[in-house]
């Protein structure tokens, strides 16, 4: 994982969306993430965006740093092979703690490749 684009490691929601129009402009493979349910306690709000480059760079926010560097690692794939995935962390799930879910709630993340 390669980090945040620096000197902005959240941005507004509307920096994250045109980061990734630029990327895609200027030929990276990217998928975008957004937060699109969450139950309980959730360290972002349904509609939060993470943008990821091929090479691993990414701008936004999903989890406030909870759930992250799993769905970057997920990103990779859906740029790789095209097909999207709904992810769904938890402190309930076994993968919680590794990821770092310990808030008691529950988020739902749609990673897609755009194109």
């Amino acid at each position: 994982m390669a980090g945040t684009v620096a000197g902005a490691p959240a941005g507004r929601e509307d920096d994250v969306l045109e980061a990734a129009a630029r990327w895609r402009r200027e030929g990276r493979g990217v998928a975008l993430a957004t937060v699109v349910e969450t139950w309980g306690s959730a360290p972002r709000p349904v509609g939060s965006h993470l943008v990821i480059d091929e090479a691993g760079s990414f701008l936004g926010s999903v989890s406030g740093g909870c759930v992250e560097g799993a769905v970057v690692a997920e990103a990779a794939e859906v740029i790789a092979d095209g097909a999207p995935r709904l992810l769904e962390f938890g402190v309930a799930d076994a993968t919680a703690w590794q990821v770092g879910l310990s808030c008691g709630g529950r988020i739902a993340v749609y990673v897609e490749k755009l194109n």
